[in-house]
């Protein structure tokens, strides 16, 4: 009897968690992981004088953390199938939290850009269990409907809000608190995932290709560090080719790897599929361009036009809300239009501004030189990015829709990431050292021109590959 007793007040009846509460907390660790792409851009300049960074290693201080996020992505979300998504979203949660205390405790670059590592890839962790756990606790219906539509919107105001966030804790505080922030919200997100998610596993047997996403993140990180290394060495210096082949090298045995293991990080069955392999292409070339324009906006606004960081946030706040209303936009037309057409339009429209600002002056005025350009990138780049992943996943059987998802956005990150390597050779090469507004100017502008070409570029391939019929979902 006793021991009976004992057994009813040990183990009390769960009662279910209220899904609002759920949806609140897949969306928290959301918008964190998003933030964190965009937040930090407006603090580089600080980051800069305060730590002696090279202009090489700001460009790290972005690309750190996007390919570790980028390489374990696919990784992340299997392992949430196969251990649990709360384990994950709790591991991944965690991780990113402690990364983000040691970079904003960082007392010089190296510390700071290992921490962004480690934040990325607890982001990566971290991300893909949000929407599991979202759609797991949510019925199928209007309900889950609605509950993703509060999810996507959560993420992209994160990326909307990072740079006015990051104005105003540079200039409130300092740049330290861009990453620092992250470690109250993170620890009431975590107390409250630990009590109240539930935990769930689509556990089939099937093991974790970490050698895959190692060898992806090794070849991506090398051959980004590669091109990096012309800036100061040139295309033909040892110091540049061995990198580069190295990269290249990682990159083919990762392909290699996927073609023979059992359960592959990246199926490449699946590139076989047109509609695949085309959407993917075009969102890595379009990526590589888009990824780059927060970056040296940023650096525009302040370095040449003396602007503060939080006048540099909130300047970017109207192209911000241009990558919301091109998203919403995109499904209208897409009906209409058909999703081939939208994407090509959308590259279009992104190019025409990115040769608009490629006019830039060292006396810049703020409504012809940053915010209607601005506008017409991200206005864009919204209505690229829907329909390119909507072609995706209508080339894939209903069982790998979440893999495809995950496979357009990492073509995404990883093209940005390789992207900001050349753009930033690019910048440096033609303002050839000079630090004054007119070199620095110089630089931005071909970065400028040179996306508005790679974007004409995507677009005769999504004319030429993509199909002309898909999906419009």
């Amino acid at each position: 009897m006793l021991g009976a007793a004992a057994d009813t007040r040990t183990s009390p009846p769960r009662t279910a968690p209220p899904t609002w509460l759920v949806v609140a907390l897949a969306c928290a660790g959301q918008f964190l992981v998003v933030l964190d792409v965009s937040v930090v851009n407006v603090a580089l300049p600080s980051m800069r004088a305060d730590l002696g960074l090279s202009a090489q290693g700001l460009q790290w201080v972005v690309n750190a953390y996007a390919i570790a996020f980028a390489g374990f992505m696919l990784l992340g979300g299997r392992a949430g199938d196969l251990y649990g998504r709360k384990r994950m979203f709790l591991v991944g949660l965690a991780l990113f939290t402690l990364a983000s205390l040691g970079g904003g405790l960082a007392g010089e670059g190296a510390q700071l850009l290992l921490a962004r590592a480690v934040q990325g890839l607890g982001a990566a962790v971290l991300a893909p269990s949000t929407l599991t756990i979202l759609t797991s606790a949510v019925p199928e219906g209007p309900a889950r409907a609605r509950a993703i539509a509060t999810w996507t919107a959560v993420g992209a105001g994160g990326g909307a809000a990072g740079g006015l966030v990051g104005g105003l804790l540079v200039d409130g505080l300092s740049w330290r608190w861009v990453l620092l922030i992250n470690v109250p919200v993170g620890a009431v997100v975590l107390a409250g995932a630990r009590r109240w998610l539930v935990e769930s596993s689509d556990s089939d047997g099937r093991r974790l290709d970490l050698p895959g996403a190692v060898l992806a993140t090794a070849g991506l990180a090398t051959l980004a560090y590669g091109i990096s290394q012309t800036e100061a060495e040139g295309w033909a210096a040892t110091a540049t080719l061995a990198p580069l082949a190295a990269g290249l090298a990682l990159i083919a045995l990762f392909l290699a790897v996927e073609a023979r293991t059992a359960a592959p990080l990246m199926p490449l069955r699946l590139l076989r599929l047109r509609a695949v392999s085309s959407a993917n292409a075009a969102m890595f070339l379009c990526g590589s361009a888009m990824f780059c324009m927060w970056f040296f906006m940023t650096l525009y606004a302040q370095n040449v036009l003396g602007y503060t960081p939080l006048q540099a946030g909130l300047a970017l706040v109207p192209s911000s809300l241009a990558v919301l209303v091109g998203s919403k936009a995109a499904p209208r037309f897409m009906r209409v239009l058909g999703a081939r057409t939208v994407a090509t339009l959308g590259t279009l429209v992104a190019a025409a501004g990115f040769g608009w600002q490629s006019a830039m002056t060292p006396q810049g005025a703020y409504l012809t030189e940053i915010m209607v350009p601005g506008i017409l990138m991200m206005l864009g780049a919204g209505l690229t990015a829907t329909p390119l992943a909507a072609l995706a996943t209508s080339g894939a059987a209903p069982g790998e829709a979440g893999l495809v998802s995950g496979l357009i956005n990492t073509s995404r990150t990883m093209g940005g990431s390789l992207g900001l390597a050349v753009m930033s050779t690019i910048a440096a090469a033609r303002s050839a050292g000079g630090d004054t507004p007119a070199a620095l100017t110089d630089g931005y502008a071909l970065v400028f021109r040179t996306g508005a070409c790679v974007l004409l570029a995507g677009t005769v391939l999504m004319l030429a590959w993509l199909p002309r019929r898909g999906s419009a979902r």
